[in-house]
């Protein structure tokens, strides 16, 4: 997977939050590629012929099982906020649009409130909209 592990990354939304936690970052961005958008079965003991598996290997898949209650019916494509941990990684929008099928023109829609927030709260000459009490 792209990016180094040690960078910040958002904060996963909370239908992504159950595949973070049993897979970790580079896996549920792989998870989330392959099966995002569709209906998928978990395996208590799943083979190593499932798909699940070739994906993010047996411990992994036996891990997601573990959280099967708490995954929604259909796993979600999260593409905002792929599209905001791509770029925490350091990719190129228009990388980012390849990877995520849409155009560049979304990415940027979809990153720019994330950066102009950034640009705000490092604006300290920026006045306040509202008085301190």
């Amino acid at each position: 997977m792209v990016g180094d592990k040690d960078l910040p990354h958002p904060k996963p939304t909370a239908q992504v939050q159950p595949y973070f936690e049993a897979l970790g970052l580079e896996d549920t961005l792989n998870f989330l590629e392959a099966f995002g958008g569709s209906e998928i079965y978990i395996a208590e003991n799943p083979t190593p012929r499932s798909q699940v598996v070739d994906i993010v290997g047996h411990a992994k898949a036996r891990a997601l099982f573990a959280l099967v209650e708490r995954l929604p019916a259909r796993v979600p494509l999260a593409q905002q906020w792929r599209a905001q941990v791509y770029k925490s990684m350091g990719l190129k929008k228009a990388e980012i649009a390849r990877k995520l099928g849409v155009t560049d023109v979304t990415v940027r829609k979809w990153l720019k409130p994330s950066e102009n927030a950034v640009a705000l709260k490092s604006d300290e000459n920026q006045l306040s909209l509202f008085r301190s009490l």
